[in-house]
């Protein structure tokens, strides 16, 4: 008889199944990347973010355009709060299983089925004339979108330890790459017949559909991707079954046409674990941890174009959608380079947790600009220093945003095994959908409430939100020195 015992990575819910532990392969010096494929997964990363970050500059007008607010202003936020939280919400129903089956029958499939629920989504959205149409495109594209967790398993895939670091290096950048262009999309596209009358005055589908161009951009660049991603994307990871097979329209298994090499040799001896299995400590940390700190960035990202756009009187800064879409894109090019050049340098220099800890901390100064921002620009109207402290602000959500790089890798080395990479990603994406689901409503109901009524002299949503971030750093002390892979 064996005596089990009970340890971190035993599943909390069923400590009586052995939980086979990640393996990496032995590798000496540093592997390099495989830049034909992994190209095409920083393009896909490029397209993500523009998919939700397009409609951020014309979010507030869409919103008064329907009507929706009886001419409420202080209530914009709310409505702007609720439609990005519906996206996650539906994400939150769905990534689990697209992550799970992933695991099964290969990344490629859902990546394309992905792709094509972006594109139909954001065709929809253009076209809606009411607040519930434009709702349900958000949940169709939510519900059919598994794409971010299936690139992060396909990274997964593709690296070792060595590499790893350098891979997360670059999906910031491709990341913000998207943050940046998807704003500026929206910003200068919507309503395109006013503001470039001699381009499209004469069509009349853009006359009856003002937002319907920047969204039919981002549904045509998905659906050139499904083609890229169709024709060139190897699969990453080597299926047990298939699609067809488990639609019942083919009775044998095919192999796949074509795998990329995989850095896991014991992958094809494992079999991805149930859902109980996943519930080990580590990976509820990793998940935690992520969840945090996605709280905090995503209810800044739900203020902020609020914030621009409210006007000075009522504590905002008054900006228009293309002013409001280019700080966004700056925002995103900023993010971009610098954790192009700096994240590898910090992550080998102080250690995964000691850098999200760090990261982290850099919200508190972010938050407090808020309050300085808008005293300012009632004193000075948008003056230089208006700006500069804009400026700021940025900089501090970018030193900020490196947290992420960190707890990428830490999920991705909690997994109980190889095969089980996808439903630990899927899992995490889970929890932070439902995460994302409640910031963005919870921050701009708040940011209507302070301004409304004036609530810690219209402050009060910037205190809500640092003591979110007194969560995320709690949370992220509960981390390892070092991911539990090394």
């Amino acid at each position: 008889m064996t005596l089990e015992i009970a340890d971190e990575e035993t599943p909390l819910l069923h400590a009586n199944d052995y939980v086979e532990p990640l393996q990496e392969p032995i590798v000496t010096g540093k592997t390099p990347l495989p830049w034909g494929q992994f190209s095409i997964i920083l393009s896909l990363q490029v397209l993500e973010p523009m998919t939700s970050q397009v409609i951020s500059p014309f979010a507030p007008q869409l919103i008064r355009d329907i009507g929706v607010t009886n001419g409420e202003e202080a209530r914009v936020g709310i409505y702007v709060g609720l439609l990005q939280s519906l996206f996650f919400a539906t994400e939150a129903l769905t990534t689990f299983h697209w992550s799970r089956l992933s695991d099964l029958v290969g990344r490629k499939p859902i990546l394309l089925i992905g792709l094509t629920g972006i594109s139909i989504s954001m065709y929809s959205f253009g076209l809606s004339k009411t607040f519930w149409s434009i709702a349900l495109s958000r949940c169709l594209c939510g519900a059919l979108n598994g794409n971010v967790v299936v690139m992060k398993s396909m990274i997964a895939d593709i690296t070792d330890s060595t590499n790893m670091p350098q891979a997360y290096g670059y999906i910031p950048f491709a990341w913000q790459a998207g943050i940046a262009l998807g704003p500026l999309v929206g910003g200068l596209f919507a309503h395109p017949t006013a503001r470039y009358p001699e381009l499209f005055g004469r069509f009349e589908l853009l006359q009856a559909y003002p937002y319907f161009l920047p969204c039919g951009v981002i549904g045509t660049l998905a659906l050139v991707w499904w083609c890229v991603t169709f024709l060139f994307l190897s699969e990453s990871t080597q299926p047990s079954s298939s699609l067809a097979r488990l639609l019942g329209l083919h009775g044998r298994e095919r192999s796949a046409s074509r795998t990329m090499p995989s850095h896991s040799g014991l992958q094809s001896k494992m079999k991805p674990l149930p859902f109980r299995d996943l519930l080990v400590t580590r990976v509820i940390i990793a998940s935690c941890a992520y969840a945090g700190t996605a709280l905090v960035e995503i209810s800044f990202r739900a203020v902020q174009p609020v914030f621009y756009a409210t006007p000075i009187e009522m504590g905002g800064l008054g900006l228009d959608a293309p002013a409001i879409g280019v700080i966004l894109a700056m925002l995103g090019i900023l993010n971009g380079v610098l954790q192009l050049l700096f994240f590898v340098r910090l992550h080998d220099w102080l250690g995964g947790r000691n850098l999200y800890l760090f990261s982290v901390f850099s919200y508190f100064p972010m938050l407090a600009l808020f309050p300085a921002i808008s005293l300012t620009a009632k004193a000075q109207g948008l003056s230089y220093f208006v700006y500069l402290l804009v400026g700021l602000q940025l900089v501090a959500f970018v030193i900020s945003y490196s947290a992420y790089g960190v707890v990428f890798m830490y999920i991705n080395a909690s997994a109980p095994n190889r095969a089980s990479i996808g439903a630990t990603n899927g899992l995490a994406q889970t929890v932070v959908s439902i995460i994302r689901a409640v910031g963005p409503a919870l921050a701009n109901s708040a940011y209507s409430l302070s301004i409304e009524r004036q609530l810690l002299g219209g402050n009060m949503v910037y205190w809500l939100m640092a003591g979110m971030v007194c969560i995320a750093f709690g949370v992220g002390s509960a981390l390892p020195r070092r991911s539990w892979s090394e």
